[in-house]
């Protein structure tokens, strides 16, 4: 089929897709399944070479992760991905870069959510970069964040990130696919052909990191794995019976400070109801586009490279690990 169309999508199809499962045996390098999610123990990792360590694990952890987001379930979480310090440094920064756009009039809400449920803080990668070139540097030279962008999208990936703040009470976003095709309404999304809706899916990856503790209560983000198979998502995740199984079956997955997730962008997905009274659920979102695509937002790379350069010298003067900085430099330049 050539086109596709909200109305000819086969329920029993989508049904059929999202009730496969991944075993423990299809992915070694995890700690185990959760939920529908493949879970990874990041110290673990770094002390067993995958992460970095050995090229032949490395390689072959890579080809894990590009099998996780294909063809197994489309997400992987990691436990312990970010130091809790550099995060919290990061989150003094963007909660100072809200304050300043909600005090000049510019601050923004989120899509696919009812205004004023939650702050969204926009190509969050720059400002990050312009208020703290140190805290960025830090920040961007993770090796779980280069890893997983490398291994879905190839060298050349161009990270771009939006802060998200979910509210105490704030309402759950209606479940939907992320850019290209995601960002679309049914009727613009039925006019690319059915080649281009397998395609979208392999020019991003999504990824989130938790910047506070997240119990189920809080909301984080809802998933339904296995998802992203179904061809005729784009056209036809408004649908109501769609949206009634999303309701039913979804899972979420409680996250610690520092832990980040990462899937496929067309995995159906919202973020979840604070139910809580005292929580402000903050996570940075990642959009990490590949070479071959266009990124989600415009980011000044010559700026970046040039505010981050006398961080970046001055890390390698103090005898600072090369990969971290060409981590940092991978985040923040042009591919």
């Amino acid at each position: 089929m050539v086109w596709l169309s909200e109305a000819e999508a086969s329920y029993d199809e989508f049904v059929a897709l999202v009730s496969e499962t991944t075993s423990l045996a299809e992915v070694p390098f995890a700690d185990r399944i959760e939920r529908g999610a493949v879970v990874y123990d990041v110290e673990r990792l770094r002390g067993d070479g995958a992460l970095g360590g050995d090229p032949e694990r490395s390689r072959s952890f890579a080809a894990e992760l590009a099998f996780v987001f294909s063809d197994g379930p489309g997400i992987a979480a990691f436990e312990g991905a970010f130091d809790a310090s550099v995060i919290d440094a990061a989150s003094t920064e963007f909660l100072a870069i809200i304050d300043t756009e909600r005090a000049a009039g510019g601050a923004t809400g989120d899509h696919f959510a009812k205004a004023g449920t939650n702050d969204r803080v926009w190509n969050a990668l720059q400002k990050l970069a312009r208020r703290s070139p140190e805290v960025f540097t830090e920040y961007y030279a993770n090796d779980v964040l280069a890893t997983a962008s490398a291994a879905w999208l190839g060298p050349g990936y161009q990270v771009t990130s939006q802060v998200n703040v979910v509210k105490s009470g704030g309402q759950a976003q209606v479940p939907h696919r992320d850019y290209h095709l995601g960002f679309m309404n049914e009727a613009r999304a039925e006019r690319f052909a059915a080649h281009i809706h397998q395609l979208s899916p392999v020019l991003t990856l999504q990824g989130a990191v938790a910047h506070c503790d997240m119990d189920i209560e809080s909301g984080p983000t809802m998933y339904l794995p296995h998802s992203h198979k179904w061809t005729a998502g784009y056209v036809a995740s408004g649908r109501a019976d769609v949206q009634a199984y999303f309701a039913e079956h979804h899972m979420q997955l409680p996250l610690r400070t520092g832990d980040a997730v990462f899937f496929n962008p067309a995995m159906f997905h919202g973020a979840g109801e604070n139910r809580t009274t005292d929580v402000q659920r903050m996570a940075n979102l990642f959009q990490v586009g590949s070479a071959m695509g266009r990124t989600l937002e415009r980011v000044d790379r010559r700026e970046l490279v040039e505010v981050l350069y006398p961080t970046l010298l001055a890390r390698v003067g103090r005898g600072g690990a090369r990969a971290g900085v060409d981590r940092v430099v991978a985040a923040a330049a042009e591919g």
